[in-house]
């Protein structure tokens, strides 16, 4: 959980008219180019060929053409311009630009025009508004016009839904375009136009509003054509507009050093004053839901010296009910000196009002460059084939002159310009991680090699490997190592991997006194390597390095699983007695019983999020294989109150009615993240007492209104890695936050929460001061009820998870892993990685359940994690996962014996039994197993055999 998915923030329809839009709505459908620009002259040829479209117009007399039949000014006048009025509004000759509206007399901004739409507008059907508009009078700059639905119903408060906006300059006609859609029957439905300041005429000349139909969506977005206008600014800067700030056409800068990387021109933001300042299009009507689509963009930075920065590719969407999104779609670093390209992709699971793609990031006063923006519907791209790989040769170590057997260093040489010697004394059997992988094997040499006279903390043994390693093949390290004496602190000691100049983690190990200490990790190569080393490194300098019997060795995943699903034998399986009643013996002699187990009542769960619930395939796909969920971000601190005061719930609300509606278990997840990068700004402003007001305000406020209804708890994310609260408010904030939760839930079970405790390569987290930090806790009083490990793994080993497992096993409280997620490009060795994980959770006794970190593509924290690809399609490592669930049914096939008993073994969970006589009458009846260690006896009635 070291990264964010995407983030929603939540903009209500209005319900005061008094009321300004959102600011940050205001600010990113800014359309001004530059504030001395003058908008491009109305094409009065739209007029006619929205008149000859045939597609219905909701509006009715949409150019006045018929006066004012069937619209009527909202407390102010109105009248019709035409050639014989003897009218004008400045340069606005009726005779030239033909019959238009003036509103006038307005005294507030929400006066306009209205029309009552409410029999032509149906529910959740999307809908694109175009209108033509000007102003006239006493006018300065630009000012706004926006189109608005108000809502009407009986039983409720009158609701007032924004469409969109328009910046309009004094006597120009403009064209304000948006979309809307409806999110449930309103009783009335008025549409009108509204905005300049009072005492400013209003101008209309027409007026559309058309149903947007899933046939002009594909129109517009053929599998070869870009869904941007003008992706190269070959028009110029036509449908692009600045993000709040101004955009520039060049053809180059900086006196002719830089010039486009493709075309002849290139577009500029400039003037911006905060990150989200961009470049942007809307592209409304041209995306459809549930589709992926990839973005490509060519930039760079430039000035305000600023030589690299981050630019991102972001999507704004807001949808019906007026929530607004920011997808981030793809991120890129940028420099001063060439074009670089950005790339990524989006998908919408809901319906959209209105859409907007743009690039951001930088700091402000640096300008960011566009060459090109193209979106297209994103290819599918073929899995890939499963690896072959010829002679595993399984558990053979890899390395030369391991045991140092002829009591010299060949094979190995330093890295840096320390010293290299054998000495005696090292550990003579294997280390434990190993040991559970190889088995018996010979007793290590008892010699290790001692690096001496190290003057940087990289010196040590290393060897070449690049010959040795197979591509796909998952890697165990195992080493024992060991420090030279005089260390004031302690000392990380780690085996690392050079490959092509890359630094990969092979475990690491924090000693802080003089005893051997067992290493252990893997890796994984997915491309050939020009160049391979392993090395071991990491005391200070001037402290020796000790290192024996390293070995590293391809591991055997099947025998691994074959193991474990004995060992699941043992622990998750129950003796079973069907004890049939109801009916008379003779009936029952020879009767044939089949059992099929149809739900395994071992917690699967997943992380899903507030949009992946308007997406029909995504929720059919969670109901039906998991019976476990928690939510990304939507009950974090920072999703529920981003600013002091203003509480945001609704998203985890509809989360919690779907998952409960549907008997889904939930995990809360977080109360709090101990890591100061994820705590809100405002927060960190405080000083020591507004802070701790605010933290039990936030106890308050979550645990009473969830009261009873999420299981678990997360209290304190990853306090083996933040210390933001307890620095700021004490040791005991930690104590007492776990006091308070339970006192306001006693229901719920409390977690404590964290990564890399699994997998050996992070020492500020291994399994002992994991250990170490829930006994302290416990000891002062905190009610700790379970140990979240989140498994964000690459590479999983069995014995490695395993031994994890075991450390914190003996502390007794029911282990989950919360998070789990691994990644692979090659979609069959994700599905290894994921099967690994599942029988190690399902064949240790101490872990209750298993949470995947998410499974839909573009919806992960992680790159090439996800189970089913974008669109839907259920890829190999989504298949492997079925797999395992369905391996974890019992099935049972026989007869009845002479008692009218059928016994069996089987996991607990629910089943189903059907009984057949020997005159084939059938009666079918389900159960359910216990969790429990005893057999289970279970009387199934057939009464009516």
């Amino acid at each position: 959980m070291k990264r964010f998915t995407v983030c929603c923030f939540l903009n209500k329809i209005h319900k005061n008219r008094n009321q300004n839009p959102d600011k940050k709505l205001r600010e990113s459908m800014e359309i001004s180019r530059k504030d001395n620009e003058e908008p491009e002259k109305q094409n009065n040829n739209n007029v006619a060929s929205i008149i000859g479209s045939d597609r219905t117009n909701v509006i009715v007399n949409h150019d006045f053409s018929s006066g004012m039949h069937s619209w009527h000014p909202n407390c102010c006048e109105a009248f019709v311009v035409t050639a014989e009025s003897n009218v004008s509004h400045g340069v606005l000759d009726p005779s030239k630009c033909g019959t238009y509206v003036a509103v006038t007399n307005r005294k507030e901004t929400w006066q306009g025009l209205e029309q009552d739409i409410t029999s032509r507008v149906k529910p959740c059907c999307p809908y694109k508004v175009s209108a033509t508009v000007a102003v006239s009078g006493p006018v300065q700059g630009l000012v706004e016009v926006m189109a608005t639905l108000k809502l009407e119903d009986r039983q409720s408060q009158t609701n007032y839904q924004f469409i969109a906006k328009a910046c309009v300059f004094k006597e120009k006609w403009v064209t304000l375009e948006g979309m809307f859609s409806l999110p449930s029957i309103t009783e009335k439905v008025v549409f009108y136009l509204e905005g300049p300041s009072p005492g400013i005429d209003l101008l209309i000349q027409s007026v559309t509003i058309h149903s947007e139909s899933e046939l002009e969506l594909d129109r517009v977005t053929a599998e070869d054509e870009t869904i941007v206008v003008n992706p190269n600014f070959e028009d110029g800067l036509t449908n692009w507009s600045g993000r709040s700030c101004k955009i520039v056409l060049h053809d180059s800068m900086a006196d002719g050093k830089i010039v486009p990387e493709s075309g002849k021109v290139f577009a500029s933001a400039t003037e911006r004053t905060q990150n989200w300042n961009g470049i942007q299009q809307e592209i409304t009507g041209k995306v459809q839901r549930k589709r992926a689509y990839e973005a490509t963009a060519v930039v760079r930075i430039y000035g305000n010296n600023v030589t690299t920065a981050t630019v991102q590719a972001t999507l704004w969407v807001q949808n019906p009910n007026q929530r607004d999104q920011y997808i981030g779609i793809s991120t890129v670093q940028a420099t001063d000196k060439e074009w670089v390209h950005l790339k990524g992709k989006f998908l919408l699971n809901g319906s959209a009002s209105r859409v907007v793609i743009y690039v951001e990031g930088p700091p402000p006063g640096t300008d960011i460059l566009l060459n090109s923006f193209t979106v297209k519907h994103a290819e599918k791209i073929p899995p890939s084939p499963p690896p072959s790989i010829e002679n595993p040769a399984f558990g053979v170590n890899i390395l030369t002159n391991s045991h140092l057997s002829d009591d010299t260093t060949n094979g190995w040489f330093p890295l840096g310009n320390c010293t290299l010697s054998v000495a005696e004394g090292s550990p003579r059997i294997l280390p434990p991680m190993a040991r559970d992988s190889l088995g018996p094997r010979e007793p290590l040499s008892g010699r290790y090699i001692l690096a001496t006279n190290r003057t940087q903390t990289w010196m040590g043994p290393a060897q070449m490997i690049t010959d040795k390693l197979k591509l796909f093949l998952t890697y165990q390290i195992s080493v024992w190592v060991k420090v030279g004496y005089g260390i004031n602190s302690p000392q990380n000691v780690n085996v690392a991997l050079g490959i092509d100049g890359q630094w990969v983690n092979g475990g690491q190990v924090e000693i802080n006194n003089d005893r051997w200490h067992e290493v252990g990790g893997s890796f994984r190569i997915e491309k050939q390597p020009s160049k391979a080393l392993v090395y071991v490194q990491g005391p200070s300098s001037g402290i020796d390095l000790m290192v024996a019997g390293l070995q590293i060795f391809p591991v055997d995943r099947l025998a691994r699983i074959k193991h474990l699903k004995r060992q699941c034998d043992k622990i998750r399986k129950r003796d079973v007695i069907l004890k049939f009643s109801g009916v008379d013996s003779s009936k029952l002699s020879g009767a044939t019983v089949i059992v099929r187990q149809i739900r395994n009542s071992f917690p699967v769960g997943t992380c899903i999020s507030r949009s992946n619930i308007d997406n029909e395939d995504f929720v059919d796909f969670f109901l039906k294989n998991f019976n476990w969920a928690v939510f990304a971000n939507e009950l974090k601190w920072y999703w529920t109150e981003p600013e002091q005061g203003k509480l945001n719930y609704q998203d985890a609300d509809d989360m919690l009615n779907l998952c409960s509606s549907n008997n889904i278990e939930t995990r809360g997840h977080c109360i709090f993240w101990e890591v100061q990068a994820t705590v809100q700004q405002w927060i960190q402003n405080m000083n020591q007492t507004d802070l701790n007001n605010a933290v039990q305000n936030r106890l308050t406020d979550l645990l009473n209104r969830y009261k009873g209804k999420f299981k678990h708890y997360d209290v304190n994310n990853e306090m083996l890695h933040g210390s933001f609260y307890q620095d700021k408010l004490g040791k005991d904030i930690r104590v007492n936050m776990f006091k308070t939760a339970h006192q306001l839930d006693p229901s719920a079970t409390l977690f404590v929460n964290d990564y890399h405790v699994e997998d050996g390569c992070d020492p500020k987290s291994c399994p002992e001061k994991y250990t170490e930090l829930i006994l302290d806790l416990q000891e002062k009083g905190a009610p700790v009820g379970g140990i979240g490990i989140q498994g964000h793994i690459d590479s999983p080993v069995g014995p490695i998870v395993c031994s994890a497992l075991d450390k914190l096993g003996i502390l007794g409280l029911p282990i989950w892993f919360t998070e789990t997620d691994v990644s692979s490009v090659n979609e069959h060795i994700r599905a290894d990685d994921l099967e690994v994980m599942m029988w190690e959770a399902f064949g240790h006794p101490a872990v209750e359940g298993i949470m995947l970190w998410g499974f839909w593509e573009l919806f992960m924290s992680r790159d090439n994690s996800h189970l089913v690809n974008a669109e839907g399609d259920v890829n190999e490592a989504g298949k492997r996962f079925l797999a395992v669930k369905k391996d974890w049914l019992s099935h049972a096939n026989g007869h009845v014996d002479q008692n009218g008993a059928f016994p069996f073994r089987g996991y607990n969970g629910n089943y189903a039994v059907e009984v057949i006589t020997t005159s084939s009458t059938k009666v079918l009846k389900t159960f359910v197993v216990e969790k429990e260690d005893s057999s289970q006896v279970i009387t199934v009635d057939l009464q009516g055999l």
